[in-house]
């Protein structure tokens, strides 16, 4: 018997009604539109990055009615993959949906086996042990997981967040800052020189890289999520500059012909404005 009855869910009928309305679309656009039926899975994937990071704006804005639409954005493409598998005789949405049961299943042994985990970072590290022992010969290394193509920013995170998983991370949050001072230090000594000494542009990079990579691992011991931390100043900064912009447009002014004193003056406006 299930942890969860299906009986616990009095809409899970129009749900599961919902999920057919789709796959039956998806089976009618494939078969009668010029557009669906020429799609590869090659041809949707920049596609699916596009509708990804479309949803990822709309939760950092709060704005729930775009998530529903971008979340059936990406459950479109989910179902226009698994059309074209089965086509191929690859696998179908059925083989889909079972595969990912089937993990959840083996991953989370502390609620359908008899394994103990009362807080969330065991359950993250057991989750890590068992994609290792899942991946076996295939996968000779735990950050191999982790996708190439990943922004540098988020693919830091997670190979720190691997590492965790099988126990490699600094044991208190204060030796974790104690690098970010050390870092810091060894930046402004690459950085912090006379103006007519050539600068070692590959070590100074270098060196802020190992910067940037300390404060990430200090967002993360911090539970700070530093791609959703950034990205949320990006979309202050342009708040602000557009307001910056607007207001002394009105004021007859062109921001190309501004001073930098005079730009300040709207930039403290839109400071407590937005």
């Amino acid at each position: 018997m299930n942890k969860i009855q299906a009986s616990a869910d009095p809409k899970r009928k129009q749900k599961l009604a919902a999920f057919d309305r789709l796959l039956t679309i998806m089976d009618e656009l494939r078969e009668n539109c010029p557009w669906d039926k020429k799609q590869t899975m090659d041809s949707l994937r920049h596609l699916t990055i596009e509708e990804t990071y479309e949803l990822s704006d709309a939760i950092l804005e709060g704005d729930y009615q775009e998530v529903r639409n971008e979340l059936g954005d990406l459950m479109l493409h989910n179902v226009f993959y698994a059309r074209i598998g089965s086509e191929t005789g690859e696998f179908d949405i059925a083989d889909v949906l079972n595969s990912v049961c089937d993990k959840l299943i083996e991953r989370h042994p502390h609620i359908y086996g008899d394994v103990d985990a009362n807080d969330e970072e065991t359950v993250k590290q057991n989750w890590e042990k068992i994609k290792l022992k899942e991946k076996g010969n295939r996968q000779r290394s735990v950050l191999g997981g982790v996708p190439q193509s990943l922004p540098a920013l988020v693919k830091a995170m997670r190979v720190q967040e691997k590492a965790r998983g099988v126990g490699f991370d600094w044991e208190k949050k204060e030796q974790v800052w104690e690098k970010v001072e050390e870092e810091m230090q060894e930046f402004r000594n690459e950085f912090n020189i006379a103006e007519d000494t050539a600068l070692d542009k590959q070590k100074a990079q270098a060196e802020f890289g190992d910067l940037l990579f300390s404060l990430i691992n200090y967002a993360r011991f911090l539970d700070i999520n530093p791609e959703e931390a950034l990205e949320r100043t990006n979309k202050k900064f342009i708040r602000r500059f557009r307001f910056l912009e607007s207001e002394s447009q009105k004021d007859g002014k062109s921001i190309a012909d501004m001073t930098l004193a005079e730009m300040d003056v709207y930039w403290e406006r839109a400071k407590n404005h937005c």
